[in-house]
C-alpha cells in the first residue's frame, strides 16, 4: 500500500518589494506530511507560482488534508518518477529559442553576414547518380558569431576550453531559470534582479526583450546586458550556463570602452555563454529544460546553435 499524501488548503496574501500585492483563497499545494506549518506552506506557495521579489507572505485558514499530490512545482512530488512523469513527458512541448540563419542576415553589427551558395546543384548532380536520383550540397561561409551562438572559454582565453572540449553536461537538457526584465525599462541585469533566483545547476536565461530589435540598427543601441557584479554572483552561485536575448551579454555602448567583464568572468569560470536568444517570453520562470549544443570544432571558440527548451505539459489548475 502506498504512503498517504497530503495537501495544504489555505488563504494567502503576498506583498511585493517592488510594490503591489496578490491574494489567493482556498489555494492548495502539495506538502510532505500532515504537520506542515505556515512557514513551509508559504515557501511552497511562492515556489508553485514562481513568484519573485516577495516581501511578505501571510497564510491564514491553513488546513492539511489527506489527498493525492498534484505535482506542485517545488513540492515533494515535483521531481519524482512514475506514471505522472511519463504522462507529463508525453505532453511536453518544444520551443525554439534561436534565430534562423539565412543568406545575408545581420547578427552582430559590423561582422560579415553569412553567404550561402550551392556547391553541387540538383541539376548538376543528375550526371553523377542513377536516373531519378539527385542531391544538393550547399556551402556556407560565415563567422562563428552568426545567428544564435554559444561562446566557449576559448573565445576569450587562449588556454580556455574550445568547442570540442565542452562537456555535454553544461550544454544539454539543463534545468532552466528565466530571469525577466523585459518591459521594465531596465538595461542592466544586476544583483537586485538575480538574487531572488535559485541558479545552482541551472541554465540562467536572461529575458530582457532585447531580441525585438534583432536585424535593425536599434538592436545594438542601448541594448540590455549583464553587469560584472551579476556575472560574479552567477558564478559564485553555481550557474552552469548563461544566455541572453540581446546583442551581447556585455554592455557594448560607447561608454564601455571595449571592456567585456561579463564575458571575462563567466568564461574564465568555464560557464558557456549563449547570445542572441529569442522567444524567452514563451517559457515559464521554472520547469523548462534548455539545450544549446554546437558542433565539436577543435581550436574554435564560438559557433551557432539550435537553442531550444522543452516545457512540461500544463498541470490541472487547482485554486479552489
Amino acid at each position: 500500500m502506498s504512503e498517504p499524501q497530503y495537501r495544504a488548503v489555505f488563504d494567502a496574501r503576498v506583498t511585493f518589494s517592488n510594490g503591489g500585492g496578490l491574494t489567493a483563497q482556498g489555494f492548495r499545494v502539495d506538502v510532505p506530511g500532515p504537520d506542515a506549518g505556515e512557514e513551509q506552506v508559504a515557501a511552497l506557495f511562492l515556489a508553485s507560482l514562481g513568484l519573485l521579489l516577495s516581501d511578505r507572505v501571510e497564510i491564514s485558514g491553513l488546513r492539511v488534508v489527506q489527498e493525492q499530490h498534484r505535482g506542485t512545482r517545488g513540492g515533494p512530488s515535483a521531481g519524482g518518477a512514475g506514471a505522472d512523469d511519463v504522462r507529463s513527458a508525453a505532453r511536453r512541448r518544444f520551443v525554439d529559442l534561436d534565430h534562423v540563419i539565412s543568406h545575408g542576415m545581420t547578427t552582430y553589427p559590423g561582422l560579415p553576414a553569412p553567404e550561402i551558395t550551392p556547391h553541387l546543384t540538383r541539376e548538376a548532380s543528375r550526371t553523377t547518380y542513377a536516373p531519378g536520383t539527385e542531391f544538393a550540397i550547399d556551402r556556407i561561409t560565415m563567422v562563428g558569431n552568426t545567428g544564435t551562438y554559444l561562446d566557449s572559454p576559448f573565445h576569450r582565453y587562449a588556454g580556455g576550453t574550445d568547442l570540442a572540449g565542452l562537456p555535454l553536461e553544461r550544454l544539454a537538457d539543463l534545468p532552466a531559470v528565466v530571469v525577466r526584465t523585459a518591459g521594465t525599462g531596465l538595461r542592466a541585469v544586476d544583483l537586485g534582479t538575480l538574487a531572488a533566483h535559485e541558479v545552482a545547476g541551472h541554465a540562467v536565461l536572461l529575458h530582457t526583450g532585447g531580441d525585438a530589435g534583432c536585424g535593425t540598427p536599434e538592436y545594438a543601441r542601448d541594448a540590455p546586458y549583464l553587469t560584472e557584479a551579476g556575472a560574479r554572483w552567477l558564478v559564485a552561485n553555481g550557474a552552469l550556463l548563461v544566455g541572453i536575448d540581446a546583442v551581447n551579454i556585455d554592455d557594448v555602448g560607447p561608454g564601455s570602452a571595449g571592456a567585456r567583464p561579463a564575458h571575462s568572468v563567466l568564461l574564465e569560470a568555464g560557464v558557456p555563454v549563449v547570445e542572441h536568444l529569442t522567444g524567452l517570453g514563451s517559457l515559464p520562470p521554472h520547469g523548462a529544460r534548455f539545450t544549446a549544443v554546437p558542433p565539436r570544432v577543435a581550436g574554435f571558440g564560438t559557433f551557432p546553435v539550435r537553442a531550444f527548451a522543452t516545457v512540461p505539459g500544463e498541470q490541472d489548475a487547482d485554486v479552489s
